[in-house]
């Protein structure tokens, strides 16, 4: 479960009514969505089927949320130990960063992941206990969270399954469960501007999350993110140095990019910090780019120009309204509507002075795209530049 963000994002999906009661609490949500069609048609609630409505044409997905949790005050057991995390989605870009910084400055870590055929073995190879549940199984979750003190979630669902299913009921679940047990805090990753987006659904739900956790009364960080770095070696250095095509828009959009390690770093320092509870943060990188410029340095620094295919943004809006007449591309329209935000003039950026200035962190000491990118490519061709020349003396015949 890894949260994936603007260079990678897909999104799909709605979400409707959760209902969750847990045996040890009276839980109680009262959560709705509501689907604006166009201004002349009526509201669609959820006791209505949107898949009976296949002539209409989707605008945009709102939510509100909100939730109350009285735990029951239960006889005062073992003290949970501050040092005592577990990281929700663990496995994926963030998470795993999240996982080795927690246990090289000295947390017990505990990884919820999901049952799997290849399990996560490398997590507990670094040290991390790895417990199995399944956010889309509300009752596999209050075993997980027993002797936790903080909890750290980075998850989001996986591609091919439906969005509301671990973005929204999941997390639903997860917050009113860690209430009820007592969970002393929750660290809430969402993403940059999501409260401005209501037509992209995973960015609706972020925010709908952001609000259920505000309304929950857990002690908590939501930490907006603007995009991974890590995110564009797959997208932009790996297909250059493969001469395979590179896709991007005729955008201005401008993203500034931040190392997950910085991210992971800085979220250990928000969490020690107490002046941050409650706080919405956002971190954002030293500079916002555009795909073009990131493609321009990829150039540069592999040496070799990139097979760029350009795709206009008239082409991908048009492509969106087509896809919504059809039920059956409603994913494909959601994640069409994801990169239509990343194909405006938006800036997906935010200063950071004040938020240096919280956490007592140098604004020098956060990698630069150069920097990560210039690391990346001299790693890469100097192993380029051994295998090549291990295999010319292979090729020689005695």
């Amino acid at each position: 479960m890894a949260l994936r963000l603007p260079t990678q994002l897909a999104t799909r999906g709605t979400f409707h009514h959760h209902h969750n009661n847990n045996s040890k609490s009276t839980t109680t949500a009262a959560l709705s969505w509501r689907r604006t069609l166009s201004p002349d048609t009526p509201l669609i609630h959820s006791s209505t089927s949107l898949t009976t409505k296949k002539s209409y044409v989707q605008q945009m997905v709102t939510c509100s949320a909100s939730g109350s949790t009285q735990a029951v005050n239960l006889a005062p057991g073992t003290p949970v130990r501050p040092t005592s995390i577990l990281v929700v989605g663990s496995t994926g870009t963030l998470g795993r960063q999240i996982v080795s910084r927690a246990l090289d400055e000295g947390y017990d870590v505990r990884c919820l992941v999901r049952p799997r055929p290849a399990p996560a073995d490398f997590l507990r190879d670094w040290g991390a206990t790895v417990v199995n549940a399944d956010l889309s199984k509300p009752e596999t979750i209050p075993a997980t969270l027993v002797g936790i003190h903080t909890i750290i979630d980075c998850a989001t669902g996986r591609p091919e399954e439906p969005i509301k299913t671990v973005d929204w009921e999941g997390k639903v679940a997860l917050i009113q469960c860690a209430k009820a047990m007592g969970i002393q805090k929750y660290v809430f990753f969402s993403i940059h501007n999501c409260d401005k987006h209501p037509e992209v659904p995973l960015m609706e739900i972020k925010y709908c999350t952001e609000k259920f956790l505000q309304d929950s009364g857990l002690p908590h960080i939501t930490i907006r993110l603007c995009g991974f770095m890590q995110g564009l070696i797959g997208q932009y250095a790996v297909p250059i140095l493969e001469e395979k095509s590179v896709w991007g828009t005729d955008a201005p959009t401008r993203i500034a990019y931040m190392d997950t390690q910085d991210i992971a770093r800085l979220t250990f320092i928000a969490l020690r910090n107490e002046k941050v509870n409650g706080k919405l943060l956002t971190f954002a990188g030293p500079r916002a780019w555009t795909t073009q410029e990131v493609i321009a340095l990829c150039e540069r620094l592999a040496g070799q120009d990139a097979n760029v295919t350009t795709v206009p943004v008239t082409i991908l809006r048009f492509t969106r309204q087509l896809t919504r007449f059809f039920e059956w591309t409603n994913d494909v329209a959601d994640r069409l509507a994801f990169s239509e935000v990343l194909t405006s003039d938006t800036v997906f950026s935010a200063p950071m002075t004040e938020t240096y200035e919280l956490l007592g962190v140098d604004a020098k000491d956060i990698v630069s795209l150069e920097k990560y990118l210039q690391d990346y490519f001299t790693n890469i061709l100097k192993k380029l530049k051994d295998i090549k020349a291990q295999s010319k003396q292979t090729d020689i015949i005695f």
